[in-house]
């Protein structure tokens, strides 16, 4: 197999890992799509078992995502200890930069496990009444008196019915399948700061990886050197001889710098995201919704009259959005201030 069919293949085993890593958020849409695209290809008598198998693994709670999580982690980490550390600590790199992507799983490890296992912001019977005041309906993404058909109970504001977990969630983000767990008012600090540290610890395996293979190449002196094309003519070293010399010969510490490279980007972007919600006071449930709205409201609305039809009224600035998230208000709280 040549460089180049191997160096196809490697690019579309990467595009499609991080294409599951962006898709399988856990969003019902998704369950839909699949189940669309599938019923192309699948013959008609196993579509009823692919239709199960995908509502078992988009619709209900299970830990394949989660196992699938640490397998990803646990290759990667395989990989940076068996050789991009014992090759940087030879060419003595220093030793706390080497230890950096370890004390980040450290701490990605303690939120994923706060994460996965605080309770996110359940609403039940014997604390309803409490939920229901902390946050006002805004009369437009959130309205009064709309009852949930499955726990039975009237949505208190900001809150959203999780088929995964079968309740409701107070202040509800979304369900993350990576994770097992819901994403509502209670645990939302740890998601933040979970994606914090995932994507640090992306970058810093990133950076280290590629700092080894640039030491290597300027070691060697290959930029400066020739090679013998297929007419036997010398030519000097360009990018991609370098990039097929590399590949060839630390395979697995390429194949897995083009991974995190990848991951970072992907996590980066999830990352602001996600603190461009908090600094707003918003979430993913309703800056989806909101985008809905105003794009339904103008459609309805004459050119000259098209204004934003929604105001978030749960922002409060940027200091006191950030500290409900890492502090979530309760009834007490809300009347103080009221």
């Amino acid at each position: 197999m040549d460089f180049l069919t191997l160096f196809l293949l490697y690019l579309c085993f990467l595009v499609s890992v991080v294409a599951l890593l962006c898709v399988c958020s856990g969003r019902s849409g998704i369950y839909q799509r699949s189940s669309q695209v599938l019923s192309f290809v699948i013959p008609t008598q196993l579509q009823s078992v692919t239709h199960q198998a995908l509502h078992r693994l988009f619709h209900t709670r299970s830990s394949l995502f989660v196992v699938l999580h640490i397998l990803l982690e646990a290759a990667v980490y395989g990989e940076y200890t068996w050789e991009v550390f014992v090759y940087c600590w030879e060419l003595q790199f220093h030793l706390l930069l080497l230890l950096l992507p370890y004390l980040l799983l450290a701490g990605n490890v303690g939120c994923f496990l706060l994460c996965s296992r605080a309770d996110p912001g359940i609403i039940t019977k014997s604390n309803h009444a409490s939920v229901v005041k902390v946050y006002a309906y805004d009369g437009v993404l959130f309205q009064k008196g709309i009852l949930c058909p499955t726990c039975n109970m009237e949505k208190p504001a900001r809150s959203k019915h999780c088929s995964f977990c079968g309740v409701c969630v107070q202040r509800v983000d979304h369900h993350c399948v990576w994770l097992n767990n819901c994403i509502g008012a209670r645990n939302a600090r740890y998601f933040l700061l979970y994606l914090c540290t995932l994507t640090a610890m992306a970058a810093a395996i990133t950076t280290i990886s590629a700092a080894l293979l640039r030491h290597l190449v300027l070691l060697s002196g290959m930029m400066h050197g020739t090679y013998l094309d297929e007419q036997g003519h010398e030519q000097p070293v360009e990018i991609f001889f370098l990039v097929q010399h590399l590949f060839l010969t630390f395979p697995r510490i390429v194949f897995m710098l083009g991974f995190v490279i990848l991951l970072t980007l992907v996590l980066g972007a999830y990352f602001c995201f996600h603190l461009y919600l908090a600094l707003t006071n918003q979430t993913s449930n309703e800056w989806c919704k909101s985008r809905r709205y105003r794009w339904s409201h103008q459609q309805t609305l004459q050119p000259h009259d098209r204004q934003v039809a929604y105001k978030n009224i749960y922002s409060r600035g940027v200091w006191m959005n950030l500290k409900e998230i890492f502090k979530p208000p309760t009834l007490l709280e809300r009347k103080k201030k009221t």
